[in-house]
C-alpha cells in the first residue's frame, strides 16, 4: 500500500470512514545516478527523513518532524505524503482548525495527486468542520460549503480500490453524499442562506428520503426564507417527527414543537382543533415523501378574513355545505363567543346539582315562519350562573350569549355551546308558579 493511502486510512479510520484507492504512486528512493527522463524529483536525504516522519506513530512527535520537513524542504514533492500525514495526525488530536489547514492544503495539490486523495482530504475536512464550535463553524462556512461542493464533483471519478466489493464501495459513496451535503446545508443555515440550504437538504433527501436530521433542517430552512413558506415547513418537520430512522428522543421533542408552529401560525382559539391538524398533518406525512400540492392549514389572516362579517347564521349554512369552507368557518368561528343567539327553546334539562349547568337544547330561528315550524334542536347550550334559566319554558323564543365548542355534523347537525347566559329579558319574571295542594275529597256519609 502506498504513502498516500496509508495517510489517509489513518485519518478516515479514525473518522469512521471508508478507505479510497489511491493512484499516486509510493515515494521511491532514488537511484544512485542521473537516469534522465527517470530522475527521481527527490533527494535520498529528503526521501528518509519523509520516511521517518511516517514511520511515527505518536501525533504530537509526528507532527514535530513534519514540522521539520517542511522547513528544510518547503517546495519537497514529497509534500503530496506530508500533508496527509499532517492532518491525520492533528485528526488524532482533535485539533479541528490545524485538520481543515493540512486538507485544504492537500486539497489545493491539484493534479499532483488523483481524485482519490483529493476527496479523502475534503471529507477529513467536513468531519473537522462538524465538530468545531458553533461560533467557529459560523465563521468558515463558506469555506465549508465550498470544499463540499468541490468534493460531492469528485464523486463520480472516484476508482474503487480493488479490495472493496462493488455494492459496498457505492453504498459508502452514498454515505458520503450525505454527510458532504449536510455539511454544507448547516453551513448554508449558519449564513442564512436558506436556498442555499434547501438546496442541499434535498440532495440528501432524494438519497435518504427518511432521514430526520435532513428533514428537520429542511423545514427549517423553509420557515426561515424570504418569504417564509410555512406549508413546506410544516411538511418537513412532520416528516421528521414519523421518520422510522428518528430516535423516540427525536419524535418526542419535535412533535410539541411543530404543534407550537402550528398554533403561531394559525391562531385558532380551539385546541382541539389544533391537535386534530397535527394529527392528520403527521399521517399524511408518514405516507408521503411529497407534501400534496392541495395540502393546506390556514392561517391567522385566513382566520381573520372567515371572521369578517361572520354571524351565527353564516356560520350554521357554512358548516352545513361541508367542504374546505366548512373547514376554515370552523376554525374561525371555534371558540368564539356569539352574542344573543336566537332560538325556540325545545327542552330544558336541569342541572342534577347547584353546580351543573342548566342545558337547553335550542333550534335557531331567524323568522316568525321558522320559529313556527321548528320542531327539532340544533343547538345544545349550557347555561352555568343562572339557576333561574331553570324555569325556562319549552315553545318560547330564547336569546342566549355563549362560547361556540363544538359541532356534530352527522348524523344530525348540532352546534354545541358552553359557558352561555340567557338574555336576561328572556327570563321567566318572579317566581316559579307553584300548583295549589288538591283539597282532600269529602267523607261520604256512612250507610
Amino acid at each position: 500500500m502506498n504513502r498516500i493511502r496509508r495517510v489517509a486510512v489513518l485519518a478516515i479510520s479514525a473518522a469512521m470512514c471508508i478507505v479510497l484507492g489511491s493512484g499516486t504512486l509510493p515515494a521511491q528512493a532514488p537511484a544512485g545516478q542521473d537516469q534522465g527522463a527517470g530522475k527521481q524529483p527527490y533527494t535520498m536525504p529528503e526521501y528518509n527523513a519523509e520516511q521517518a516522519c511516517g514511520a511515527d506513530k505518536n501525533p504530537t512527535s509526528q507532527i514535530k518532524c513534519l514540522d521539520d520537513f517542511v522547513a528544510k524542504y518547503p517546495n519537497s514533492n514529497l509534500l503530496i505524503y506530508v500533508y496527509p500525514m499532517y492532518y491525520s495526525a492533528y485528526y488524532q488530536l482533535k485539533n479541528w482548525p490545524k485538520v481543515i489547514e493540512y486538507a485544504d492544503k492537500t486539497a489545493s495539490l491539484g493534479d499532483k495527486i488523483g481524485p482519490n486523495e483529493r476527496y479523502n482530504a475534503l471529507y477529513v475536512r467536513a468531519l473537522a468542520y462538524n465538530n468545531l464550535s458553533p461560533a467557529d463553524q459560523t465563521t468558515q462556512a463558506k469555506g465549508a460549503i465550498a470544499a463540499a461542493a468541490e468534493a460531492l464533483k469528485l464523486l463520480p471519478a472516484l476508482k474503487k480500490p480493488d479490495q472493496v466489493d462493488e455494492k459496498a464501495f457505492e453504498e459508502e459513496k452514498k454515505k458520503g453524499a450525505i454527510l458532504l451535503n449536510g455539511t454544507a446545508g448547516q453551513a448554508a443555515l449558519l449564513l442564512k442562506d436558506y436556498p442555499t440550504a434547501i438546496t442541499y437538504y434535498k440532495a440528501i433527501l432524494a438519497l435518504s428520503p427518511d432521514e430526520p436530521i435532513a428533514n428537520y433542517r429542511l423545514g427549517q430552512a423553509y420557515l426561515s426564507s424570504t418569504p417564509p413558506q410555512p406549508m413546506d415547513g410544516f411538511w418537513y418537520i412532520a416528516r421528521a417527527v414519523t421518520s422510522k430512522a428518528a430516535t423516540q428522543q427525536q419524535a418526542t421533542q419535535l412533535k410539541p414543537y411543530l404543534r407550537k408552529l402550528i398554533v403561531n401560525y394559525q391562531q385558532a382559539a380551539c385546541d382541539s382543533l389544533v391537535d386534530a391538524e397535527l394529527n392528520e398533518l403527521l399521517q399524511l406525512a408518514s405516507s408521503s415523501t411529497e407534501r400534496p400540492a392541495t395540502y393546506k392549514i390556514p392561517s391567522a389572516a385566513d382566520l381573520d378574513a372567515a371572521r369578517k362579517d361572520m354571524t351565527i347564521a353564516s356560520v350554521i349554512t357554512d358548516l352545513k355545505a361541508g367542504g374546505d369552507k366548512a373547514k376554515v368557518t370552523w376554525l374561525a368561528s371555534c371558540g368564539l363567543e356569539f352574542p344573543d343567539v336566537p332560538g325556540k327553546l325545545i327542552e330544558v334539562t336541569p342541572g342534577a346539582t347547584a353546580t351543573d349547568p342548566i342545558v337547553l337544547h335550542v333550534a335557531f330561528v331567524t323568522s316568525d315562519a321558522e320559529f313556527q315550524a321548528a320542531t327539532t334542536p340544533n343547538m345544545i347550550v349550557n347555561v352555568v350562573g343562572q339557576p333561574e334559566a331553570a324555569k325556562l319554558e319549552k315553545d318560547n323564543p330564547v336569546r342566549f350569549t355563549g362560547t361556540l365548542v363544538s359541532y356534530d355534523p352527522d348524523p344530525a347537525f348540532m352546534l354545541h355551546w358552553d359557558k352561555a347566559k340567557v338574555n336576561p329579558e328572556d327570563l321567566p319574571k318572579g317566581p316559579a308558579k307553584k300548583t295549589p295542594p288538591r283539597k282532600p275529597a269529602a267523607k261520604k256519609p256512612a250507610a
